[in-house]
């Protein structure tokens, strides 16, 4: 199973069956720094959307490990953004499935500015509507701060939480 499979499989497992509609599927990553290709990635590593679980309305992101190991990139961060924006004029809750390497370098300053959005975003949720995270693998560097803004975290026996990687300093 691909990895979009698997990101799309989670969100399938998670929502009423039928009900998940995905928001952004075209968006692709954008390149301005470091005379980067630009490059087609099926949804820039992210799928968003909104469906129903038990009935109520449900706002989701699932990062996609497929796609430059799900780092999180300007688009990315502009889905879930978005997704964080309508979730909270609606009142309805976020769910991240996060599965991520932290930040996408070859994005530079782009992606730094695309951090402080979603931190921003997610801050701003805070108390408003209730955010949950799920870590169902890496969820390093940037990334780490979701689960600790949100209202919940779950972790899977696979999945990993860090701010720098575990073999960075010997010993670890």
């Amino acid at each position: 199973m691909s990895s979009t499979s698997k990101a799309l499989g989670r969100i399938a497992s998670l929502f009423d069956e039928a009900s998940f509609a995905e928001i952004g599927a075209l968006v692709t990553a954008r390149s301005t720094d470091l005379n980067t290709d630009p490059k087609a990635l099926a949804s820039d590593g992210c799928i968003t959307g909104y469906g129903t679980v038990g009935g109520r309305v449900v706002y989701v992101y699932s990062q996609d490990a497929s796609v430059l190991g799900g780092s999180i990139g300007e688009m990315h961060a502009r889905k879930i953004v978005n997704l964080y924006d309508m979730a909270i004029k609606t009142g309805c809750p976020v769910i991240g499935i996060v599965d991520c390497a932290g930040m996408r370098l070859e994005e530079g300053s782009d992606a730094l500015y695309a951090f402080g959005r979603i931190y921003g975003r997610m801050t701003k949720a805070s108390g408003v509507i209730p955010q949950i995270t799920a870590v169902v693998g890496n969820c390093g560097g940037g990334a780490g701060l979701f689960s600790r803004l949100s209202d919940f975290t779950f972790i899977a026996p696979d999945g990993k939480l860090f701010v720098s990687a575990p073999d960075t300093i010997t010993g670890n």
